[in-house]
């Protein structure tokens, strides 16, 4: 009788760190690392790639280079990139925000692409 019950309490205690793991850990979405993305602008009408992809938490750097001068706009994070014709221009920041974020060409509203954020 001594053996089974110290068979059932070790059955009960693993049971119970397995489902107390799973919680904790698999519910833990990725995120936390660090992410470049290097943009091209063309004519300031066109971006490549156009759709960017990130984990909320990541910290994101986007680097920006522009045949023409003037500004890129990610909403969202209200971003601003002064863009000059042929130099890259970047920003770090961090992405603590879900959803789909716009990006376009400020003086004209064009649209370019879009940051997802999950």
């Amino acid at each position: 009788m001594n053996r089974t019950r110290i068979y059932v309490v070790a059955v009960v205690l693993i049971a119970f760190a397995a489902v107390g793991g799973y919680i904790i850990f698999g519910h833990t979405a990725a995120g936390g690392g660090h992410k470049t993305l290097d943009l091209t602008v063309t004519s300031a009408n066109k971006m490549t790639p156009s759709n960017l992809t990130a984990n909320q938490n990541d910290t994101v750097t986007i680097n920006i280079t522009s045949d023409t001068s003037g500004e890129v706009h990610l909403h969202g994070y209200d971003i601003h990139f002064e863009t000059k014709a042929g130099q890259v221009v970047s920003h770090t920041f961090k992405a603590d925000k879900t959803g789909r974020f716009d990006i376009e060409w400020e003086t004209t509203s064009t649209p370019l692409g879009q940051l997802v954020v999950t």
